[in-house]
C-alpha cells in the first residue's frame, strides 16, 4: 500500500484526499518511483476543480515529481535503479508516496541539482525553456512582459531572460511581490492593482511596446496585453489563473497591429523524449550555472495539500512549492 491524495468528486481543496491505494509492479516500459518531492502547479487547481475534466472518478491529481527509480519493468533502457529521477508532464498522478510512470518520460537528475529543486523547476522550469527559446525566441537587447512575474514560472523565466540579455517588465500585485521580480531578473516591475499596465509599457518602451507577452493569467488581462504589443507582437496565452479568455472577434489581432497569437502546452513541446532530454538538460545547465535560482519557499506535507492548493489559490505563495511524501 502507498500513500496518495485522491479527488472522488471535484470542487474545491476540500475534495482533495489521502488514502492508502495499492499500485502493483512496473510492466513493460514503466518504473516504480519512491517520490521524495511532488511539485505544486496551478494547473493541478484546474483539475482538481473540473475546469480541465478528467475521463473518471477518483484521480490522483499532479503532474511534477522527483524520487527514486525502485524498480523497472521489461524493456526499460531510459533509466536503471536507484538513479534519482524526475519529470513533468501526463498522466496524472504525482500526489502520491509511489508511483508507476513510463520509463521514457523520465530524467536523470544530475548532481548539483537537490531532489526538492528537480521537483519544484521540471513543470515550471521547461515552460520557461520552450516559452523563450522555442515560441517565441528571446534575443539580446528586447524588452518583454511576463504577467506574474512573482509567480513559480515567472521568477524562473524572469531570470532565464535576463540571461539571454533581454529586459524584463513583469506584472505583480504586491510591494513584496515587486522587490522578489526585482530580485530575480524583473528590471520593471509594474503592480497592476495601481497602475495603468499598458501606460506603463509604452512609456518603458518609448511607445513602441513589446515584441511579446507571455500571458499565464488570462480573461483579467487578454485584452490589455493586446494594447501592450508592438505591430506584429505575439501574445503568448499558457495559462488562464483569472478564468478562460472569451470569445472575440480575430479582426482585433489585425487592428491593433497584425498580431500573433498562441496557446501552447508543455505536453505538446515534449511529446518526443528527444525534446524532452533537451529541455530537461537544458534547464539543469541554466540552474547549476547560477543563472537561474530555484525557490522552494513552501512546503507541505503530502496529506496537506488542500492547504497548499488553499494557498496557491489565495496567491500567498511565491516562487515554488512542493509537498513532502
Amino acid at each position: 500500500m502507498t500513500g496518495v491524495v485522491r479527488v472522488h468528486q471535484t470542487g474545491g481543496p476540500e475534495v482533495l484526499r489521502f488514502e492508502q491505494v495499492e499500485i502493483g509492479s512496473p510492466g513493460p516500459g514503466q518504473a516504480l518511483i519512491r517520490q521524495t518531492a511532488v511539485g505544486l502547479n496551478f494547473i493541478d487547481v484546474y483539475h482538481r476543480s473540473g475546469l480541465y475534466p478528467q475521463p473518471s472518478l477518483p484521480f490522483v491529481p499532479g503532474l511534477e515529481g522527483a524520487g527514486v527509480v525502485e524498480a523497472v519493468g521489461d524493456g526499460v533502457s531510459e533509466v536503471e535503479v536507484g538513479q534519482r529521477v524526475a519529470y513533468a508532464g501526463p498522466p496524472l498522478g504525482a500526489y502520491a508516496e509511489r508511483r508507476l510512470m513510463a520509463a521514457d518520460r523520465l530524467v536523470t537528475i544530475p548532481d548539483g541539482i537537490a531532489d526538492e529543486q528537480a521537483a519544484a523547476m521540471m513543470l515550471k522550469g521547461m515552460t520557461a525553456h520552450y516559452l523563450l527559446r522555442r515560441t517565441f525566441r528571446v534575443q539580446p537587447g528586447q524588452t518583454i512582459l511576463f504577467h506574474a512575474a512573482a509567480g513559480g514560472v515567472g521568477l524562473i523565466a524572469c531570470q532565464w531572460a535576463r540571461h539571454l540579455g533581454a529586459t524584463v517588465i513583469g506584472t505583480v500585485g504586491s510591494e513584496a511581490k515587486a522587490e522578489l521580480a526585482r530580485a530575480h531578473g524583473c528590471a520593471h516591475p509594474i503592480r497592476y492593482d495601481r497602475e495603468d499596465v499598458v501606460a506603463r509599457v509604452r512609456e518603458l518602451t518609448g511607445g513602441k511596446g513589446v515584441p511579446v507577452v507571455y500571458d499565464s493569467v488570462g480573461q483579467a488581462t487578454f485584452e490589455r496585453s493586446l494594447d501592450c504589443l508592438a505591430p506584429l507582437g505575439m501574445m503568448v496565452i499558457f495559462g488562464q489563473s483569472s478564468g478562460k479568455v472569451p470569445p472575440f472577434d480575430s479582426g482585433i489581432l489585425a487592428q491593433k497591429g497584425s498580431l500573433f497569437l498562441t496557446r501552447p502546452t508543455l505536453m505538446t513541446y515534449t511529446a518526443a523524449r528527444a525534446d524532452l532530454v533537451a529541455a530537461a538538460n537544458e534547464l539543469f545547465d541554466v540552474v547549476r550555472s547560477g543563472a537561474v535560482q530555484i525557490l522552494v519557499n513552501q512546503r507541505y506535507p503530502l496529506r496537506d495539500a488542500a492547504d497548499a492548493h488553499r494557498a496557491l489559490e489565495g496567491r500567498q505563495t511565491t516562487g515554488s512549492t512542493v509537498l513532502l511524501p
